[in-house]
């Protein structure tokens, strides 16, 4: 990244402080190991006779693409076959199993992919395009200028660089069919030569690509030690390594202090993350953990929010590359959040003194996604805008308010333990309601809120064909919403004897959308193809439909201090609790 950095040099001679701090920054899963590389298939002589498959991920508009392909192709080679192949596996954005890759390598001698041109789709469709190379199938992927790099990054993680890119000028989502004619008739000739003729690995270094570093500590020496300080986060910066606010310098002994607290070893691996498949020390995750603020007693909290990102029906690898604005949303439930000073009254999501504990936590959350995940913006974070809330968002649970089992009790936890939940949600509304004191009337304010068509999570289950949790996807089971209900909106259930039970089952009722407000933004060929049974509803557009798949959906936990202002989020992925394990 071609950051300026500004400070004047300093010779070492000059130098009369120095910082050592320790690298924060994963190695890559058996980077060193070329038995994880594979070649891409041989190139086909001719498409003459040939049974080109066209897999659909379910990116909008991307089977209009592969329409397009069928109709160029069928042009120059009258005895070519065509088969068309929607993913099995997910809402919106469909995967392919192991099973239906082995059944499309069967049945294709070359395939055509659509679309790439999100952040997650197309990490995903790279993927499947390097497990049909690896099965013996030519494949090309239909992609965008700007995610180019993006692609051929995730072709390298998976092991073929070579993976071959039909590139638009545009992305196809969005635009009008004749333009995505226009498109894939330009860029035609180039999938030809990607299926028939040769194969090429991308040359040269991209623009945002962010390398990985082996030393095993970094120094900076400067006139003094906040001048090491500022050297220290100008590299972080420059590296791509920073999420944009100063770090604090993860010195060796932060770091061991943070690795003492967790109770294992440094070298203990909790894990392998998505997307980069980076190496998960606990000495990586502490030494991030102390960059963003974290003191030593926070550190088991901070294991169990990196052992809640590698739950795979979390869907790690979407919610850190999607072109969404979805974020670890962590709400820890518990005594030991109380001991380590966190907030669960006034202003728990932060900002402000009260509420450091929270920031740090949550904070390094995205630290962690970066630089032990490797999940980079502009090169694997594809976020079309972003959002504050990627910085870090982490409450505890005021369970002193709540009228109800506290939150891992309803995880199936037991109320000495102390959990960490983690949502994805997409985006948040503030839920108002000064007037009401019947629960009927305030639930009626939290369906107001959920009844957002607009975001991405509305109704998705009409789309969703996840084929569950043992299958690796983008996204498992449908996505869960989190109600933050602040202390007073909570005392008018209480006071109405309504259990956390009830709640739910009157926001799932009332959380109801026309069918044609759910389907305005979702093609149609996902809905017929995961309901069949269902598509009565085209000619009955206005009959209202769930939001949700079922009640159980709806996690309700109680926030925050005095005052009628509640939060609601939109899921963006399946939840998942861990234990903190305190050692």
């Amino acid at each position: 990244m071609n950051i300026p950095v500004t400070e004047k040099t300093i010779t070492t001679a000059e130098a009369r402080a120095r910082l050592e701090t320790v690298n924060p920054i994963a190695s890559p899963k058996d980077a060193d190991d070329t038995t994880t590389r594979f070649p891409p298939s041989p190139r086909l002589s001719k498409l003459e006779g040939k049974t080109i498959g066209l897999f659909w991920n379910g990116k909008a508009l991307g089977n209009v693409a592969l329409e397009r392909v069928e109709q160029q192709l069928a042009k120059r080679y009258k005895t070519a076959r065509f088969i068309h192949y929607i993913g099995v596996n997910g809402p919106q954005l469909r995967r392919a199993t192991p099973a239906q890759l082995d059944q499309i390598a069967r049945e294709c001698d070359a395939v055509v992919g659509a679309s790439a041109d999100c952040g997650s789709c197309c990490s995903w469709l790279i993927h499947e395009m390097c497990e049909l190379e690896r099965r013996g199938v030519p494949a090309v992927a239909i992609t965008a200028e700007g995610f180019e790099e993006d692609a051929h990054w995730s072709a390298k993680i998976f092991g073929c660089p070579e993976v071959q890119l039909m590139v638009t000028p545009l992305a196809i989502t969005s635009q009008p069919v004749k333009l995505i004619h226009e498109m894939i008739d330009g860029a035609i000739d180039k999938l030809i030569v990607g299926l028939t003729v040769k194969t090429y690995e991308p040359e040269g270094e991209f623009a945002h690509h962010v390398r990985v570093t082996d030393p095993a500590t970094f120094s900076y020496e400067g006139a003094d030690l906040l001048d090491c300080f500022d050297r220290m986060n100008a590299q972080f910066i420059e590296k791509g390594w920073s999420d944009g606010l100063p770090l604090v310098p993860p010195t060796p002994d932060k770091v061991a202090a943070m690795v003492a607290a967790s109770g294992r070893a440094a070298d203990e691996v909790v894990g392998i993350f998505e997307p980069g498949f980076g190496v998960g020390t606990v000495e990586k995750i502490a030494a991030n953990a102390v960059m963003a603020g974290c003191r030593p007693e926070a550190m088991p909290v901070v294991l169990a929010v990196a052992e809640a990102l590698l739950v795979p029906r979390y869907g790690l690898r979407c919610l850190a590359m999607s072109t969404g604005p979805q974020h670890p949303l962590i709400v820890v439930s518990g005594p030991y959040a109380k001991a380590i000073g966190m907030n669960s009254g006034c202003c728990a999501l932060g900002p402000g003194s009260l509420s450091a504990v929270n920031v740090a936590i949550g904070r390094s959350s995205r630290l962690i996604m970066m630089n032990v995940g490797l999940s980079y913006p502009a090169v694997s974070d594809m976020d079309t805008i972003g959002s504050t809330g990627k910085f870090g968002a982490c409450v505890a649970e005021n369970e002193a308010r709540t009228p109800w089992r506290p939150l891992r009790v309803q995880k199936g936890f037991d109320a000495v333990s102390t959990t960490v939940t983690l949502h994805a949600p997409y985006a948040v509304s503030d839920v108002t309601d000064f007037y009401n004191s019947t629960p009927e009337a305030v639930v009626e304010s939290f369906c107001k809120a959920a009844r957002n068509a607009a975001v991405t999570g509305c109704a998705v289950w009409l789309v969703n064909t996840s084929v569950g949790d043992d299958v690796e996807g983008p996204f498992h089971g449908d996505w869960d919403p989190m109600v933050m209900l602040s202390p007073d909106h909570a005392d008018v259930f209480k006071n109405a004897g309504w259990s956390d039970d009830q709640v739910r089952k009157a926001i799932f009722k009332g959380a109801r959308v026309p069918f044609r407000e759910a389907m305005h933004s979702e093609p149609p060929e996902l809905f017929e193809k995961s309901n069949p049974h269902l598509q009565w509803l085209w000619d009955n557009p206005d009959t209202p439909v769930s939001i949700y798949k079922n009640p159980e959906q709806i996690d309700l936990v109680v926030v925050g201090q005095d005052a009628p202002r509640s939060l609601f989020w939109y899921g963006g992925t399946a939840s998942t609790t861990v234990e903190v394990k305190i050692p």
